[in-house]
């Protein structure tokens, strides 16, 4: 179906096709020198001293969670049984490697304007076996990482962050994802830049680093270097050095492909944002007071991955019929990520608690949808959004 107003829409033009052409003239498609290109690049543009590019934002968050597993630093090292708490509305795979990886995760209701954690919730959920906080930055907002770090430091919490949409966000000046011990990020269609499929784990430990990329590819040694954090000194031969085995990892490699489409996108982003934050100003200031949805209240500065609109308490019409309406406008409709997570039958399978009532992640399942957000204006959909009205 085509919708006039769709969710996602691609940002490549002529460089994006250079890059890919580029690519193909070296007959290098396994990860190599662009992919490590696009690394420096990434990793400079955060501020971080490291970043690992990966083939999906999914693989970022497996990568980082296992290389908590296999730190050597007991100060970070997670084991199985250990607490984390996480927020109630998220994607599946913020989720997923925790549980596969013997955690027990601890939900924590959201604030119901910000989508983020309701900071409030988020301390009372601690308990004595708390040992991270996984903090999740919803549809480009960043969390009051102020109030989070002051919590982490004074109970000696792990923070990491799933910056999966929130690519280009920033609090008090400072790129989300930057703020835990280790962040991810996602560049699939959708997102704020695209690579086909990919992510990338960014961080300024340089332990993790180094077994990050051990994890990425096999658990072998061959990517490391020579003095490195997890075997120490490779030996100088390349024959035993290239199916070393060290840790338990997995083949989350990027192409080279992906690797040349980050530098080119990556060369836009500032322009891409500031495109989907003009829209969001306009959306802002025309959705105010709007008598049938709530918007998302913005911390530090949204990157604005979407639009979410949740119905206010006093609309008796279902969501399915506001949802049926927008449809009929040409606006392609999604769930506000995956609703209150804790709703799937997947949890079944979770090590998991309650940190309290999760009242707000309830009412996002039942009355929230987002709506697209794009680089490039929109102003009639956002008229369209306006004047809105049930029933009209």
């Amino acid at each position: 179906m085509s919708y006039k107003f769709p969710l996602a829409t691609s940002s490549w033009d002529e460089a994006e096709i250079a890059a890919l052409h580029r690519v193909i003239a070296s007959d290098r498609y396994s990860m190599g020198e662009e992919v490590a290109t696009f690394e420096r690049q990434f990793a400079a543009w955060t501020g971080s001293r490291f970043a690992v590019m990966v083939n999906s934002g999914s693989s970022a968050n497996l990568a980082m969670t296992a290389a908590l597993r296999y730190t050597r630093n007991d100060a970070l090292r997670l084991e199985p049984g250990d607490e984390i708490l996480v927020p109630a509305v998220s994607w599946s795979t913020t989720y997923y490697p925790l549980h596969q990886y013997g955690l027990h995760l601890r939900f924590v209701d959201i604030d119901r304007h910000t989508l983020n954690y309701d900071l409030d919730a988020l301390e009372r959920a601690v308990t004595s076996r708390t040992r991270a906080i996984m903090v999740v930055n919803l549809l480009g907002n960043p969390n009051d990482f102020a109030r989070i770090m002051d919590l982490a430091q004074a109970r000696d919490l792990v923070v990491i962050e799933d910056n999966c949409e929130s690519m280009g966000a920033t609090f008090e000046g400072r790129q989300a994802g930057t703020f835990g011990v280790m962040g991810t990020y996602s560049s699939f269609f959708s997102h704020h830049i695209s690579t086909m499929e990919g992510g990338l784990v960014v961080t300024d430990d340089e332990e993790l680093y180094h077994v990050l990329l051990s994890i990425r590819a096999h658990g072998w040694t061959r990517n490391l270097p020579k003095e490195n954090h997890v075997t120490g000194v490779k030996s100088d031969d390349p024959f035993e050095e290239s199916f070393n085995f060290v840790l338990p990892g997995y083949n989350l490699r990027p192409l080279e492909m992906s690797g040349a489409l980050g530098q080119a996108q990556l060369a836009k982003l500032p322009g891409l944002i500031e495109g989907r934050r003009r829209n969001a100003r306009l959306f802002q200031e025309a959705m105010r007071n709007h008598p049938v949805f709530a918007i998302q209240e913005e911390i530090g500065e949204s990157s604005w991955f979407g639009f979410s609109l949740v119905l206010h308490d006093h609309v008796t019409q279902g969501r399915r019929e506001v949802i049926r309406a927008l449809e009929e406008l040409g606006f392609e409709c999604r769930p506000i990520v995956a609703g209150n997570f804790t709703k799937n039958p997947v949890v079944k399978y979770f090590s998991h608690s309650s940190g309290g009532a999760l009242t707000n992640a309830d009412v996002i399942q039942d009355r929230g949808l987002f709506v697209g957000n794009h680089h490039y204006p929109i102003d009639a959909a956002v008229e369209a959004l306006s004047g809105f009205r049930l029933g009209a």
